[in-house]
């Protein structure tokens, strides 16, 4: 399906529309699209609604003048919710589609019924990281090419060397990344070097929260998850051993079962 953003940008979400029960919302990471989710939508779509958007830049939906702040990102999922008539829902986000999800519950904490992290962070960047950001967006705009993310990245978002890792996952990971503008990326970027700290706000979340790392995250360290995780009041803790920070690529059942867990969690509140 397509929704307008308020300004006027083209929105593309995957919709599975099956029961409204319950409804999972999955937020994808930088530098992929919706497509990333497939494995776990195949494997919880019988018991939930599964929204999958690509976020503005990404994916099937529009492009804007940059930079992508985060909250502009959340707005623009409350957009999809609104057009599919759906108030609460389940979060999930990858990556920067974390950030995105902490954003969302942040504006709209009351159409929040879980939060999950998977492979996410709490802080802000450090100066060096978005130095780097910034040089990377930059890069991609003069180049007009997503080579630069696949060719440099991407290598080091597997948990192991992509020679050990199966052809056809890193091949897919590739054609996601790819089938991005890098206009839209470029704009991604710019939008987390600005973003803010969401420390601030997870003591007060009373959802379930689920946070899932890699055991071989070279972004995201176990130590940082680990801390992630004892910042909410009511989190659990699920490492993926095997998978770098692509664990919905790189160890897709171990992840779906977690999701599938966390779905059934019940509020403390």
């Amino acid at each position: 399906m397509q929704v307008l953003a308020d300004d006027g940008v083209v929105l593309y979400a995957s919709v599975n529309a099956r029961q409204r029960r319950n409804a999972l919302l999955l937020i994808h990471g930088f530098p992929f699209s919706s497509r990333v989710w497939d494995a776990q939508t195949q494997a919880v779509e019988q018991n939930v609604v599964v929204i999958r958007p690509d976020l503005r830049g990404a994916g099937q939906s529009g492009i804007s003048p940059g930079p992508y702040l985060m909250e502009t990102l959340a707005a623009d999922v409350a957009t999809v919710l609104d057009a599919i008539g759906v108030e609460r829902v389940s979060v999930a986000g990858h990556s920067m589609g974390g950030y995105v999800a902490m954003a969302f519950l942040r504006m709209f904490s009351e159409r929040v019924e879980r939060l999950a992290l998977i492979a996410s962070r709490l802080r802000a960047d450090t100066p060096s990281e978005a130095k780097s950001r910034l040089e990377l967006a930059d890069r991609l705009e003069r180049e007009r090419s997503m080579d630069p993310l696949v060719e440099s990245m991407l290598p080091r978002l597997f948990g192991s060397s992509p020679q050990d890792i199966h052809p056809e996952t890193v091949e897919r990971a590739a054609d996601i990344v790819r089938n991005n503008d890098p206009l839209g990326a470029a704009a991604a970027l710019r939008g987390m070097a600005l973003r803010s700290s969401s420390e601030d706000i997870a003591e007060d979340v009373d959802v379930p929260v689920l946070i899932v790392a890699g055991g071989r995250d070279r972004t995201i360290p176990l130590g940082e998850a680990r801390e992630n995780a004892r910042q909410f009041r009511n989190a659990r803790l699920v490492i993926c051993e095997d998978s770098g920070h692509l664990p919905m690529l790189e160890e897709p059942g171990r992840l779906s079962g977690a999701l599938s867990d966390w779905l059934g969690a019940r509020a403390s509140g």
